[in-house]
């Protein structure tokens, strides 16, 4: 398959998702009001009740009193006490139970700091803090010699421990959507990472050349921030099969690009580029090349006519381009704005991977829509 060329005006596409994103969450808010005021609940409970009497050859005298579901589980209980599907649930139970005393799980606004009882529980193998007003991670992190998955989404982390450098076992790390301005080199030790995400903070420029010893790095997410160039460290990270680079300020790309020999994805779109390097064309296992066609004046013209089966979507896309439409509430601030985006990104990112064919090429379209 050749290359496939997608050009749009993508800022229309773009309030339309806002408008119905929007729309949808109200319709979702209403009807969960109207449920809980309405006896539909109920009803459902009892016919998914009934139905689980019946799979499990239970009569309708042991659930039904005077025309009235007895939705009690002491009936269903009484049944399965000795059968093997009780035994199989208290299995996937237990299961479920000894894997959560691994994981570490906090959200909401109303945690300002890590409680101090977690430095006691230095088994986990899993953080998840997520959507809280919580600024620093403390330093006893470095205790927590087991953990593999170190999720930090959506917090106000101003900066990171010199002590993360000290889990050799982390796996993932994710950091996305905090106020960060730097990286510790110290995470260069963290020699068994898979994934990386620092995407959203805004204000990141560079990352320690430290990094380069990633060599298990899979997965780079650092989109809406202020790169001015591919670090140098990506650049050494050989196993690399996704580089997300939107939203920064990147003028120009590495004529060397092709060392990240093994990637599939790039993501390039919402910067300055004019000009894509030769050296794409070395990159045999490039499946996936998403640019903004706006400033693009120059590339080769090989990406257009090679038969390796890259897609190269070039996006009209004016980054600072407000489009009025009615019934959108403007967004808070340019990190809501960051999530907004990365959410309609991936969607359209994954659907376009679902295709087996697009459109070699489409004429560019603009439109207004009044909903």
């Amino acid at each position: 398959m050749g290359h496939q060329v997608i050009i749009f005006d993508f800022s229309a596409i773009r309030g339309l998702w806002e408008i119905r994103v929007k729309k949808h969450k109200d319709r979702q808010k209403k009807e969960k009001q109207r449920l809980e005021k309405s006896s539909l609940e109920k009803i459902k409970e009892e016919w998914n009740f009934m139905l689980e009497c019946r799979k499990k050859g239970i009569p309708q005298s042991k659930y039904l009193k005077n025309g009235f579901v007895d939705t009690s589980m002491e009936i269903l209980d009484k049944m399965e006490k000795n059968s093997q599907l009780r035994k199989k649930r208290a299995l996937s139970d237990a299961s479920d139970k000894e894997r959560s005393k691994y994981i570490f799980q906090i959200s909401g606004e109303h945690w300002t700091e890590i409680p101090d009882s977690l430095k006691e529980q230095t088994h986990l193998k899993e953080w998840h803090i997520n959507n809280t007003k919580i600024q620093t991670i403390p330093a006893y992190i470095a205790l927590f010699q087991e953990l593999k998955v170190l999720e930090l989404s959506k917090n106000q982390i101003t900066h990171l421990p010199v002590e993360i450098g000290c889990l050799k076992k982390l796996k993932e790390l994710s950091v996305s959507f905090n106020n960060l301005k730097s990286i510790p080199p110290e995470l260069g030790n963290c020699e068994n990472l898979e994934k990386l995400d620092l995407s959203g903070n805004l204000e990141i420029m560079e990352l320690p050349f430290e990094l380069s010893n990633l060599k298990q790095v899979t997965f780079v997410d650092v989109s809406a921030n202020k790169f001015p160039s591919i670090p140098i460290c990506v650049l050494r990270m050989s196993s690399l099969l996704w580089l997300d680079m939107s939203s920064n300020n990147l003028k120009d790309l590495p004529q060397d690009i092709d060392r990240l020999d093994q990637l599939q994805t790039l993501l390039l779109h919402r910067n300055r580029l004019t000009y894509l390097p030769h050296a794409l064309i070395n990159m045999k296992k490039l499946s996936m090349l998403v640019v903004s066609g706006e400033g693009l004046v120059e590339m080769p013209t090989a990406i257009c006519e090679s038969t390796t089966g890259l897609k190269f979507i070039s996006l009209k896309d004016n980054r600072y381009e407000t489009i009025p439409y009615q019934e959108t509430e403007e967004i808070e601030s340019e990190r809501d704005r960051e999530k907004f985006e990365k959410e309609f990104m991936k969607t359209y990112i994954e659907d376009l991977k679902e295709r087996d064919s697009v459109p070699a090429y489409t004429t560019k379209i603009s439109f207004s829509l009044q909903l």
